[in-house]
């Protein structure tokens, strides 16, 4: 028998990982950042519009996989993402991710994509995006304390949000730092590799800890924070990892994303439960104050959203609608007669 052809309604928009590296090439690393960064802050400012629940997060001793959904009146979204701490000594990603997005009216995917790469950039418009609502004025010096994966994609927005130029590296792996220096140099940065982390945060604006080891550690102390520092901290993003000591937290203005999340994997999962916070999507619909003086100490507890997620694959979708830079994937059965899904399948014997 012949086999019955796809309808248009089986296909799905797919993005590669080596077409998202084309559409990012297509618009360039720095709009690609600001035009995400603005798909983002667009969604915080309607941040009631949402349907919210802390991730689906199955932990192992090995690292974590977690479902991340959520929903608008329109569209659905969810990302899938592990974190592996040990699998870059193994010759894998730490981090891997793909996600779908779906219409709400009838439940049918309408993209589906790589988020590896889409996750990264991502990460970092955030970050800088919050960056431009609290970081002191004038910013232009920048410490990474951690210097993988994710470093290069945190210095790219920062420069492209914020006006960052100058950038104090450290890791614990020095072949991690200079790579991280390689790459950020031939990207136009002026980048001094550092011997510590002490030695890195000193005359720096903003402070990005960004390391990956699933433990309750002390990246900073609270002697190496001066007043009127910007921490943007993105490592600690589950329970029993972190990366300040206490007595930072009880210093700062702390920042969040959903308290209800990041209470549980942030770094405020060190303070009681009902230490105050200030909520990023009230501060970027002007209904509460950001950096109000230039001696506040201000710190992001970034732990990733899903609504992030979910602007992200806006993002990809509007941009790659009507371009080369998807496929159709035939992931949808679709039957002649929505009853008959069983004919279809004998039909194809």
């Amino acid at each position: 028998m012949n086999t019955p052809q796809p309808s248009e309604l089986a296909y799905v928009p797919f993005v590669s990982v080596a077409n998202m590296m084309r559409l990012v090439h297509s618009l360039g690393v720095d709009r690609f950042l600001s035009d995400l960064a603005a798909y983002i802050e667009e969604d915080f400012k309607r941040w009631p519009e949402f349907d919210k629940t802390p991730r689906v997060a199955s932990h192992s001793l090995e690292g974590v996989i977690e479902l991340m959904p959520t929903a608008d009146a329109e569209l659905y979204g969810f990302k899938y993402v592990n974190g592996h701490p040990k699998n870059m000594k193994e010759g894998f990603q730490t981090v891997t991710a793909f996600g779908v997005l779906s219409s709400v009216s009838n439940g049918y995917p309408v993209l589906l994509t790589e988020m590896t790469l889409l996750t990264a950039l991502r990460t970092a418009a955030t970050s800088a995006l919050v960056g431009r609502y609290l970081a002191p004025k004038g910013a232009s010096v920048m410490a990474m304390i951690g210097n993988g994966a994710q470093c290069e994609f945190q210095a790219l927005a920062f420069r492209a949000l914020c006006g960052i130029t100058r950038l104090r590296l450290y890791d614990i792996d020095p072949a991690a730092t200079a790579k991280a220096k390689r790459n950020l140099e031939g990207q136009g940065f002026d980048v001094m590799a550092c011997s510590s982390a002490q030695e890195a945060v000193e005359g720096a604006d903003v402070i990005t800890t960004c390391t990956a080891d699933k433990q309750c550690a002390t990246i900073l102390t609270d002697n190496m924070v001066g007043r009127g520092q910007h921490i943007n901290a993105i490592g600690g993003d589950c329970p029993g990892k972190t990366e300040l000591h206490k007595d930072i937290l009880t210093r700062a203005q702390i920042f969040v994303e959903y308290p209800e999340q990041t209470r549980i994997e942030g770094e405020i999962q060190q303070l009681a439960a009902d230490h105050p916070v200030t909520e990023l999507w009230q501060v970027m619909r002007g209904e509460v104050p950001g950096r109000t003086d230039a001696n506040q100490l201000t710190l992001f507890d970034s732990v990733g959203f899903a609504i992030e997620d979910f602007s992200a694959l806006r993002f990809v979708r509007d941009k790659v609608a009507g371009t080369a830079f998807s496929e159709p994937l035939d992931l949808l059965a679709d039957p002649d007669d929505p009853r008959d899904l069983f004919g279809m399948l004998t039909r194809a014997g």
